[in-house]
């Protein structure tokens, strides 16, 4: 694609990157295949090429974002479903994030939806503020369906049945390993995780110490930033990134770390991007280290000696999170896993496709969200699974708001199979689930 950035223009290391990308793209059309929201809206621009478009004549022309523009990029859930599919390698990720960077500067929204967006910037990455929010939420549930809009809506029915207790498992403290120590790892134990399901992070810890992982739990970190990241508040996120660099950096001065392990694929993406995010930041270096140490939970558990065959025969239905699949290209861990142990795994059609979660998009463009949900849900449920496994806590509750199918993270099977307790979600499925043979 043809630019016409001038040199003064091309000096700023957000348009420099952004031409880069821009450059890159062939207008071969092959996005729009897997974009999602092409697919329910059929609108050129609300697919990657038409935003591409759209961000290309905005950032030339440094103009400030319109309403027209903003509309599509607001769209767009950031699966990175083309960046999978594109054979020319257009980084769409980062162009996405510079154009939302932008709009927030320049783009002054309707007061109703700021608020809104303040609000969640202020209640999600905090996991004492969204527990009280989801308290609220969980009161307010039954007048839904009185609710004006359609965001304050979604924001009342994501609220869970059940909150679950703090664990204390979540506090800064070390872990020793079981046996023979392996490895030495830091656990990024997340934010809203933390709130909506601490199942998660303390089958984590009792599987990676059962295999010889010390964990850490370092002092001062917090969100990943990705929450407000994707709303293009780059003050906000590369705050909460600073926090989380100096935390884990301190730790591998400290003792040497192996690996950051990440169970929430959607901040395993943003850490992965740590590098990128500071790369004319005095952190450059740092940040580099952090996002080179940071990996998926599966991927830290291919390099372990899980055994072999030690699970019954459960029907596992396989969730690919975006963020896992097309954010980390990571496809086949965590499904080689499940199998090794002796589940039986199965794939719904269109795998590729989101579920609508993609961090706040559920909350701000329910409507679309609601499309592609029944949609995942119903391949889903086509494959008659006993359980659903996904990576990442937004598509577990995404998709467990629309199904009777208990619903856990890959690591909860994995600890279940490998001598842990069986996931609590189990019983706290909805009536008419299908009963979950024991586990030896």
């Amino acid at each position: 694609m043809q630019t016409t950035f001038t040199e003064e223009q091309l000096k700023v290391p957000a348009i420099k990157r952004s031409n880069e990308i821009l450059r890159s793209c062939v207008h071969c059309g092959f996005c729009t295949a897997t974009c999602p929201t092409y697919q329910v809206l059929g609108d050129e621009l609300d697919s990657p090429r038409g935003r591409i478009y759209l961000i290309k004549d905005m950032l030339e022309n440094d103009r400030p974002a319109d309403a027209k523009t903003v509309k599509h990029i607001d769209r767009c859930l950031s699966c990175l479903a083309c960046m999978t599919t594109c054979p020319s390698g257009v980084h769409y990720m980062h162009l996405v994030d510079h154009a939302r960077a932008h709009i927030e500067k320049t783009y002054k929204r309707p007061l109703f939806e700021r608020v809104l967006r303040w609000t969640l910037a202020q209640i999600l990455p905090y996991p004492a503020r969204f527990r009280i929010a989801l308290l609220g939420a969980k009161i307010g549930r039954p007048f839904a369906r009185f609710m004006p809009d359609a965001r304050l809506k979604a924001m009342l029915e994501m609220a869970p049945k059940v909150i679950p207790p703090v664990s204390r498992n979540d506090d800064p403290q070390t872990f020793e390993a079981k046996g023979e120590k392996k490895m030495r790892v830091a656990l990024m134990t997340g934010c809203a995780q933390r709130a909506l399901n601490t199942d998660i992070n303390d089958a984590t810890i009792r599987l990676l110490r059962r295999f010889g992982c010390e964990i850490i739990v370092a002092e001062g970190m917090g969100c990943c930033g990705a929450l407000v990241h994707h709303m293009g508040k780059e003050v906000e996120s590369h705050a909460a990134a600073a926090k989380n660099i100096k935390a884990w950096m301190a730790e591998d001065r400290a003792g040497g770390l192996d690996a950051i392990v990440i169970n929430t694929s959607g901040c395993g993406t943003t850490v992965k991007d740590y590098g990128h995010m500071f790369r004319n930041d005095p952190m450059a270096e740092d940040a580099a280290r952090v996002s080179n140490l940071a990996m998926d939970v599966s991927e830290v558990l291919m390099k372990l000696d899980l055994p072999e065959g030690v699970a019954e025969k459960v029907r596992v239905a396989y969730h690919a999170a975006c963020s896992l699949q097309h954010g980390q290209q990571i496809k086949t861990y965590p499904k080689d896993l499940l199998k090794k142990v002796g589940y039986e795994v199965v794939e719904p059609r269109d795998s590729h496709l989101c579920c609508g979660s993609a961090g706040t998009y559920n909350l701000m463009q329910p409507e679309i969200s609601q499309e592609l949900k029944g949609r995942k849900v119903k391949t889903l449920e086509d494959k008659s699974p006993e359980v659903i496994a996904a990576g990442n806590i937004g598509c577990m509750m995404q998709i467990g708001s629309g199904t009777d199918i208990p619903i856990v993270h890959t690591v909860e099977l994995l600890d279940w199979a490998t001598g842990g307790p069986k996931p609590p979600a189990f019983s706290q499925s909805n009536t008419g689930a299908p009963a979950i043979p024991n586990l030896r």
